[in-house]
């Protein structure tokens, strides 16, 4: 049975470093400059106005000045191409809806109901008297279709593999993220119902809800993109949704390299981490790409371990055989029935884990993590959100103590020391790269103090003119103390070498 075609009536500076000076020389006076010579000497030589403007940024408040100019030119508003089809699609979709049935339509696949759709639109088309070329026909069936069976505006985003992050604020506002800097998206809803019926599409998809009694709700997408949906009376400027987008392509620990996010020495020193089962905390602030070079870790793993990943929505793409996901449950209308991220860590110790990956310890869970790291579960990994490896150490201090264990400080701090082999500080700079900017390892204690020492580090030297940080990734030249470790599985050798 058709449901289509069913009428109604009604209408509706590269350099790398400082600038050099010169080497200081003796003074024998100051004599006046012969004809021809430059005044101040080859030791001081002036600054030609060309060069001077060259290198150097934007004076700073001549920055400032145009910053306070963009606000006060107010948002972008979507022009061109996409708002004349928005324009027509509003036009359109109410006459289509009449001829349609929604449930019909449901079961359909996006070919299927472009094909169904074709002469229907252009019915609907010839009544409103509009011609349109074949592009524009084109794109309004997709965006017709897209409104129907996916997500509306979002679906154009979602298909764009160069964007790394959408931030729906509002329905008038969308802005993404593309190679690390923010940018308005071309794309609007008709209203906040709209809106709201996206979210509650997207929610509905992994059994989860989100209305006015719960109005937070994270969720993923089928290619396992993470999901965050706050709804008012949370949000003042209508639903919000954010959704952080992963590479359709994995990403390894050699593509980053290439890219510059390390060196190749620490990328030969983060593959043995992973390979011989070094017990990892991944730090860094939010969006640094925390979750990223979990991924390109776990690669390094063996396909014969049973490996465990648990998260509050589910992210993690790991390509060994062996690797069963877990994911926490909110609760339900009457407040029970919740499983969280820790009633999952101690359940899986009854799992047989080889390793246990959690997807980010944000409380009392990093104790169970502790104690599996130090319980045979070697090659465990988590993320955490600090700004440093010290300051990763103190946080999952604090998150023990803030849990209802009560052990004493220094208990905890042994713990963390036993239990730990390496940290890796992943940082966002402000032009948008990301790099791995510490590796750090955790030795030990020394009377109250969890004592570490630095592998590696991203050191800061200058800046572009157009904005691109300048640095050197640098070895420290120390003997890592885990090479114990990597000698077990005999690695010891290019680890050392990587390490000096």
């Amino acid at each position: 049975m058709s449901a289509f075609g069913r009428r109604s009536g009604g209408n509706s500076g590269q350099g790398g470093g400082r600038p050099t000076f010169g080497v200081a020389r003796p003074m024998h006076g100051s004599p006046a400059p012969r004809p021809g010579e430059i005044e101040g000497g080859d030791q001081f030589p002036p600054i030609a106005p060309a060069e001077a403007d060259a290198g150097v940024p934007q004076d700073a408040m001549a920055r400032l000045a145009s910053r306070e100019t963009a606000l006060d030119a107010g948002p972008n508003k979507v022009e061109g191409f996409e708002a004349s089809i928005h324009k027509i699609k509003e036009q359109v979709l109410p006459r289509l809806l009449e001829r349609v049935d929604p449930e019909a339509a449901a079961s359909l696949t996006k070919t299927e109901l472009a094909e169904e759709f074709r002469p229907i639109i252009g019915e609907v088309l010839t009544e409103l008297k509009l011609t349109l070329n074949r592009r524009e026909q084109f794109a309004l069936e997709k965006v017709l279709v897209d409104e129907l069976l996916g997500l509306g505006p979002l679906e154009e985003l979602l298909a764009d593999q160069s964007i790394s992050d959408i931030m729906v604020n509002g329905p008038e506002q969308t802005y993404i993220e593309r190679k690390g800097r923010l940018e308005i998206a071309p794309i609007q809803f008709r209203d906040e119902e709209h809106l709201f019926q996206i979210a509650q599409r997207i929610v509905n998809q992994v059994g989860r809800r989100v209305d006015q009694t719960t109005p937070l709700a994270d969720a993923r997408l089928k290619d396992g993109s993470r999901v965050n949906v706050i709804v008012p009376p949370l949000s003042l400027r209508g639903t919000a949704i954010s959704i952080r987008k992963f590479s359709a392509k994995p990403i390894t620990i050699d593509m980053m390299a290439k890219g510059g996010s390390m060196s190749e020495q620490m990328a030969t020193a983060l593959k043995i981490a992973g390979a011989c089962r070094f017990n990892v905390v991944i730090s860094g602030g939010t969006g640094s790409g925390k979750t990223t070079m979990l991924n390109a870790l776990s690669k390094m793993i063996d396909p014969g371990e049973r490996v465990l990943t648990i998260e509050d929505a589910a992210e993690l793409r790991l390509q060994q055989p062996h690797w069963l996901p877990l994911e926490t449950r909110p609760a339900n209308l009457e407040g029970n029935g919740a499983i969280t991220i820790r009633d999952l860590v101690i359940n899986a110790l009854r799992m047989r884990p080889d390793r246990i990956i959690l997807g980010e310890i944000r409380g009392s869970e990093c104790f169970d993590l502790l104690a599996a790291m130090n319980t045979g579960h070697d090659g465990s990994m988590a993320t955490l959100h600090s700004n440093s490896p010290r300051e990763a150490l103190a946080r999952m201090e604090n998150m023990v103590m803030m849990s209802d264990i009560k052990v004493p400080k220094e208990a905890i701090s042994r713990q963390i020391a036993d239990s730990v082999d390496l940290i890796i500080q992943v940082k966002r700079l402000r032009d948008g790269s990301r790099r791995v900017t510490n590796i750090t390892e955790v030795i030990g204690m020394e009377g109250p103090v969890i004592v570490t020492q630095e592998l590696f580090k991203f050191e800061y030297l200058d800046e572009t003119a157009d904005g691109k940080i300048v640095g050197e990734y640098r070895s420290m030249g120390l003997r890592p103390y885990t090479l114990e470790k990597a000698k077990q599985y005999g690695f010891d050798q290019p680890y050392l070498e990587a390490c000096l």
